[in-house]
């Protein structure tokens, strides 16, 4: 039997390359920490420039929406009125939504008349109607004497950040404004503060 020896700077060149391919392999198994340091300052960058975008696309949605509820909250005033009321509007969102003896369907429907101060959407939404002494009964059971010749209804934004606040009244014009219109706001006529919102 032969043994097979190597001079010492062979042995030395063989546990070197081995050594290295250890190294290369350990290296390409993980990631070392500056790595993920480097990828956790890219997504604190990205999410830096796009929330603010993302807040403003969300606040720009709420608005949209207060709007449309308003909208909606004004034909079914206008409808009551018409086909229900004489000529009267109802007092608040929950009389508006009282649906007529026979039917399932008020006026209102959803979220909006569940209470008389609504949440939405990121806004609140009210009614009112200064009650008129001879107003007759209504056909959804609202006594005499309980609506009103106009009415106004607001939109105030939940989050103190949102500067966007709206109403309407009786002439179903949306104005807008950076405070709540709901105290100045008429129950008809033009707003003494605030612009009106064209479409």
């Amino acid at each position: 039997m032969v043994s097979k020896t190597q001079n010492p700077a062979q042995a030395l060149h063989h546990r070197s390359l081995e050594a290295s391919a250890v190294r290369r392999r350990r290296s390409s198994a993980g990631f070392a920490i500056i790595d993920l340091l480097f990828v956790c300052g890219i997504i604190s960058i990205l999410s830096g420039i796009a929330l603010p975008r993302l807040m403003m696309a969300r606040g720009a949605a709420e608005a949209a929406s207060a709007m449309g509820s308003l909208r909606v909250i004004g034909s079914g005033e206008v409808a009551f009125a018409i086909t229900c009321a004489n000529g009267f509007y109802a007092p608040s969102l929950t009389k508006l939504a009282q649906p007529p003896p026979g039917t399932n369907d008020g006026f209102l429907k959803g979220d909006l008349g569940s209470a008389d101060l609504a949440l939405k959407s990121g806004y609140q939404f009210q009614v009112s109607a200064t009650p008129y002494a001879l107003a007759p009964a209504t056909c959804n059971a609202i006594a005499g004497g309980q609506t009103g010749l106009a009415y106004k209804a607001a939109a105030d934004p939940l989050e103190p950040n949102n500067t966007r606040f709206f109403s309407a009244n009786a002439g179903n014009v949306i104005w807008e404004d950076t405070a709540s219109l709901w105290a100045g706001m008429p129950e008809a006529g033009d707003s003494p503060t605030g612009h009106p919102i064209k479409f």
